[in-house]
C-alpha cells in the first residue's frame, strides 16, 4: 500500500509524525529516507511525541552516536545511518536486538545500507519548497498496512489553499 501527502510547515510535519507515533505498535520498523534537511528528524520528533516520550528527553539526530533510545508508551529506538561506514556496523550496534522487539525502531538514512532492511513501513521525504515536504509512505507488511490505513483515515492536513 502506497500513500502520499504533503506538509507545509515543520509543525505540520511533526503533527504527521505524532499521529504516526500515536498509532504505532510494538515491533514495527520504519525506514526513513530523504536528503539532508528534508525533515527526517522533525518527523521523528513528532513520532516521539505520539509515543509520549518525555520532552525532557529531546529527540535529535543521533548522527554521532548512531542510536538514541527514548522511553514513552513504547521505547523508540532511533538509528541514524548517515555516518555508518560498513554494513556490519549496524549489527555491532545490536540492531537485531531492537528491530521488531518491544518498541518502535526508526532508521534514518536507511537507504545507506547495501541491502534493504525488513520493515513495516518505508517513508521517503522530498523537499518541495522552503518548508513544504512530500511524504511517500510504503507499507510493507500487515502491521504497516493497518497503520497506514489508520493514518489515511485520520490525517487532516492543515495546509490552507492559497
Amino acid at each position: 500500500m502506497l500513500w502520499e501527502t504533503t506538509t507545509g510547515t515543520p509543525e505540520e510535519t511533526r503533527a504527521l509524525g505524532r499521529l504516526f507515533g500515536e498509532l504505532a505498535v510494538a515491533g514495527m520498523v520504519v525506514l526513513l529516507n530523504g536528503e539532508l534537511g528534508a525533515g527526517k528528524t522533525c518527523f521523528a520528533q513528532g513520532v516521539a511525541s505520539g509515543l509520549a516520550v518525555s520532552t525532557a528527553s529531546p529527540v535529535t539526530s543521533p548522527s554521532y552516536t548512531l542510536l538514541n533510545i527514548h522511553y514513552g508508551r513504547l521505547p523508540l529506538y532511533h538509528f541514524d545511518l548517515y555516518r555508518l561506514s560498513q554494513v556490519d556496523d549496524l549489527a555491532d550496534l545490536g540492531y537485531d536486538e531492537f528491530a521488531e522487539g518491544d518498541g518502535l525502531t526508526l532508521v534514518e538514512w536507511a537507504d545507506r545500507m547495501t541491502e534493504e532492511l525488513p520493515a513495516s513501513i518505508a517513508v521517503s521525504i522530498e523537499t518541495l519548497a522552503s518548508q513544504q515536504r512530500k511524504f511517500c509512505f510504503d507499507a510493507r507488511d500487515d502491521r504497516g498496512r493497518e497503520l497506514l490505513a489508520q493514518i489515511v483515515r485520520r490525517w487532516l492536513p492543515t495546509v490552507k489553499p492559497t
